[in-house]
C-alpha cells in the first residue's frame, strides 16, 4: 500500500517584507496624509496664530455667533494642534479615552468664561506654546497617565486656551459663540482620536512623528510668546 504524502500549501504574505514586519514599515497613504497635515500645521503655526482679533462683538445675530465661536479655532494652528493633539494622545490610553478631552473642553469653557468676565491671566501665549510642546512630548513618546492625572493636566492648559478666546469672543451673543467653540472643541477632538487610532494602528513611527511636529510647532512659538510677555 502507498501512502501519499500531502504538503501544506506555501501561503504567501498579505505585504512584502523588505526590512521587517509589514505592520511596523506600513506606509499607506492615510498615514502618509496625516503626516503631511501635521508638518504643514507645525511650519503654519508661526504664521497663523489665533488671538489676532476675530471678535465675536461684530455678529448680531445667533446664528452668526455661533459660527463665529465654532470657526474659532480653525483659524490659529496653536488651537488646532492642541485640540488635535489631546484627542491623538487620549488614543494612545488603553481605557477612559474621553476623560482628557473632556475635561480640556471643560476647562476651555471654564478659561472663556473668565475671559469674558474681565480675568485676565498671566503669560496665555507663553502657556499655549507650551501646552503644544508638553502634548506634543507625550503624544511623540507614548507616555501614558492615569486618567485622573491627565484630565487635570489637559484643564491647566485649557484655562489658558479658553482665557485667549474668551477675550476675543466677547459681544452680545457671545453665550452662542462659546457654544460654537465647545462644539469645535469636541469635534477637533474626536478627530484627534481617529487621527491617533490611526496612527498606532500603523506603526510605531507614526505617533513619533505626529508628537515630535507638535513639538516642534510648540518650541516655535514659545521663545517669542515668551519674549513679547517679558519685553
Amino acid at each position: 500500500m502507498t501512502h501519499e504524502v500531502v504538503h501544506d500549501a506555501f501561503v504567501p504574505p498579505p505585504f512584502p517584507t523588505p526590512g521587517g514586519d509589514p505592520r511596523m514599515t506600513s506606509t499607506r497613504p492615510g498615514a502618509r496624509r496625516a503626516a503631511a497635515l501635521a508638518l504643514t500645521l507645525t511650519f503654519a503655526a508661526p504664521l497663523a496664530m489665533a488671538h489676532a482679533g476675530a471678535d465675536a462683538a461684530a455678529h448680531h445675530d445667533l446664528l452668526a455667533a455661533a459660527w463665529a465661536g465654532f470657526s474659532h479655532p480653525f483659524g490659529g494652528a496653536d488651537h488646532l494642534l492642541a485640540l488635535l493633539a489631546v484627542g491623538a494622545w487620549s488614543a494612545m490610553r488603553p481605557a477612559r479615552v474621553w476623560a482628557a478631552p473632556l475635561a480640556f473642553a471643560s476647562a476651555l469653557l471654564a478659561g472663556a468664561l473668565m475671559g469674558l468676565a474681565g480675568w485676565a491671566l498671566p503669560a496665555v501665549e507663553p502657556m499655549i506654546a507650551a501646552s503644544l510642546l508638553v502634548l506634543g512630548l507625550l503624544l511623540g513618546t507614548r507616555v501614558t497617565l492615569p486618567a485622573p492625572a491627565a484630565a487635570a493636566l489637559v484643564a491647566g492648559f485649557a484655562l489658558f486656551h479658553g482665557a485667549a478666546h474668551g477675550a476675543e469672543l466677547a459681544g452680545p451673543w457671545a453665550g452662542a459663540a462659546l457654544a460654537g467653540l465647545v462644539a469645535a472643541t469636541l469635534v477637533l477632538h474626536a478627530a484627534g482620536l481617529g487621527l491617533g487610532r490611526a496612527l498606532r494602528e500603523r506603526s510605531l513611527a507614526w505617533p513619533r512623528l505626529a508628537g515630535a511636529a507638535v513639538a516642534l510647532a510648540g518650541a516655535t512659538m514659545l521663545l517669542p510668546a515668551t519674549a513679547a510677555v517679558l519685553g
